[in-house]
């Protein structure tokens, strides 16, 4: 089957906020001319407990929060958003958008706060509106999910990978529709928009097969008449915040893992990209109506700044995922901590990919070329640094201020003393397309190295050894993501080892983004240390307890001890 790509723009949308009326109101208040959201997760939903039947809630759509006069105030308004225009009528007809969304879920829709605009950057044009959350709607929505993971951790966990699996079908069954909109509201090009839904539908895989293999563990005791078990546990309410990048694997990643674990998961998108998510919950809600479970296993609250401190500082959330920007990442991991929660970090990283003496250039060409400019450089992945030894040799951003810090950044690039190779300049024209810039002249350690900047650039850097490249790779602050090209076993194990690459994931002969779902997803240092999606991933998301059965009838004490 064949897409056509141009139809789907590539930069991702900014959100804007929008407050209707003349006077701002509080966030704790609702809006005039818009209802308020219902009294009490027990109250509404007692009777769909009893009966297992969720029809009523999730058949108020996502819309119903808005009135009709109010909606009929702004129709001339609506005719110039993208979901009016034929061209996009997949967001209508296969994903249930409307012009203006509710961006709270807990089983129904009710959102009270601030609009938020998803803007196009690739020609400007509002796409649609989505009604975020307020402090009420989010402290609502964690009633809710603390209500329905009673629920959820009764399942027995193949019964949960069950359900998680037909989450993956539906998501499949929305695989283009889902990816058009990736590209559209994200800015990633059709292809990877599609890629990005893939990897949640692969994930539920994953997760599926997981729920009849968590183990623990059965250990020989020191006492006779003794055992020892190792068992894990559901947390309770997981948070996820995403990030802009990746609207919908981030959270995939998270919530598959999460939930056959026992988890029910409370997520928080990006501000920019509010219509992902609302799409999504949409899918995940009907999947769970159908099975008898309640919604807000899967709750949805679109907001700001104030609903992530929200859940960074809520006690009700024992683990809350966070991925997005470093600094943002280090707040977020403190006032968890202040609370003795836990936290997984999934930050920045400033990537590098070493060329050794040895290589095949062909490949490392072929490589290089999606590393650093895929998603317009906008991947904790992308490659940023390019370490070559001295014998060898897009799409668009997310919005403007991703394009100020890239002229920003090849300004202090010029005044350093670097040299632009190719590329610098932004395009002129409707959106926010820059060029792919290849820098070199840099010292290894200059600061504007050492510094993530979320834009096709790449720093080209020439060493003396495969030593010298290792140390250099190892410098820098973040350790997500790393690669080597070589043909020599020596430096290929010499790289993966103890002296070797220290990032959470260090690859060889293959570039530095593009991870499979099957290994642990996550970096060391600033990165923040987290691991999502594979391996054994899955222990973050529950509590494990070690557990003492004495089956005899004496009471012999551990070490030998007696009391006499």
């Amino acid at each position: 089957m064949s897409h056509n790509t141009e139809s789907y723009p590539a930069f991702a949308c900014i959100g804007l906020r929008e407050n209707p009326g003349k006077k701002p109101q509080p966030d704790n208040l609702p809006q005039p001319g818009f209802e308020p959201g219902p009294p009490g997760f027990a109250a509404r939903h007692a009777d769909h407990y009893a009966t297992g039947s969720y029809s009523q809630a999730l058949q108020r759509p996502a819309a119903a929060c808005f009135n009709k006069a109010q909606f009929q105030q702004r129709r001339g308004m609506s005719a110039s958003l993208l979901i009016s225009n034929a061209k996009y009528s997949f967001l209508r007809d296969e994903l249930g958008l409307q012009e203006e969304n509710c961006g709270v879920f807990d089983g129904s829709w009710s959102s009270n706060g601030n609009v938020l605009t998803s803007v196009c950057p690739a020609n400007g044009k509002a796409i649609a509106k989505v009604r975020s959350g307020n402090a009420s709607d989010y402290s609502r929505c964690v009633q809710a999910a603390q209500e329905a993971w009673k629920v959820w951790a009764d399942l027995p966990a193949p019964k949960r990978g069950e359900i998680v699996r037909q989450i993956g079908d539906a998501l499949r069954s929305k695989l283009e529709p889902l990816g058009k909109l990736v590209a559209l509201e994200m800015g990633k090009i059709y292809a990877e928009g599609v890629g990005e839904v893939q990897e949640y539908v692969d994930v539920c895989d994953f997760a599926c097969g997981l729920s009849r293999t968590l183990q623990g563990l059965v250990l020989p005791s020191e006492r006779p008449g003794h055992v020892l078990l190792e068992t894990w546990n559901p947390l309770g309410v997981v948070g996820v915040i995403s990030a802009f990048n990746f609207p919908i694997a981030v959270y995939g990643w998270n919530s598959a893992i999460a939930m056959v674990c026992g988890n029910s998961v409370l997520w928080k998108c990006a501000s920019s990209t509010p219509l992902v998510s609302v799409a999504t919950t949409k899918i995940l809600g009907k999947v769970l109506e159908a099975n008898g479970i309640p919604g807000a296993v899967c709750s949805l609250c679109c907001g700001g700044g104030d609903i992530g401190e929200a859940m960074a500082r809520d006690v009700r959330l024992p683990l809350l995922s966070f991925t997005g920007s470093t600094n943002t990442g280090h707040k977020v991991g403190m006032l968890v901590q202040e609370r003795f929660g836990r936290h997984l970090l999934e930050l920045g990283g400033n990537n590098a990919l070493i060329v050794n003496s040895d290589a095949d250039l062909d490949l490392v060409a072929r490589a290089a070329v999606f590393a650093c400019v895929g998603t317009a450089g906008q991947r904790c992945t992308t490659t940023r640094r390019l370490i070559l030894h001295t014998k060898t040799l897009i799409g668009p951003l997310h919005n403007a201020a991703a394009v100020a810090d890239y002229q920003d950044t090849l300004s202090q690039v010029t005044k350093a003393g670097g040299t632009i190779e190719f590329g610098g300049k932004v395009i002129k024209g409707p959106g926010f397309f820059v060029e792919p810039t290849i820098v070199s002249g840099l010292p290894h350690n200059a600061s504007i190295v050492h510094h993530e900047t979320f834009a096709p650039i790449v720093y080209v850097l020439r060493a003396e050894s495969l030593e010298e490249a290792i140390a250099w790779n190892n410098e820098v602050n973040q350790g997500l993501s790393s690669s080597l090209f070589s043909t020599s076993l020596d430096s290929i194990f010499k790289w993966i080892g103890p002296k070797g690459s220290d990032c959470g994931i260090v690859n060889v002969n293959i570039p530095t983004s593009g991870a499979e779902i099957g290994g642990a997803f996550g970096g060391e240092k600033h990165t923040g240390g987290g691991r999502e999606s594979g391996s054994d991933s899955w222990k973050q998301y529950m509590r494990r307890s070690t557990v003492t059965i004495n089956y005899s009838r004496e009471l012999p004490l551990a070490q030998g001890i007696r009391f006499e």
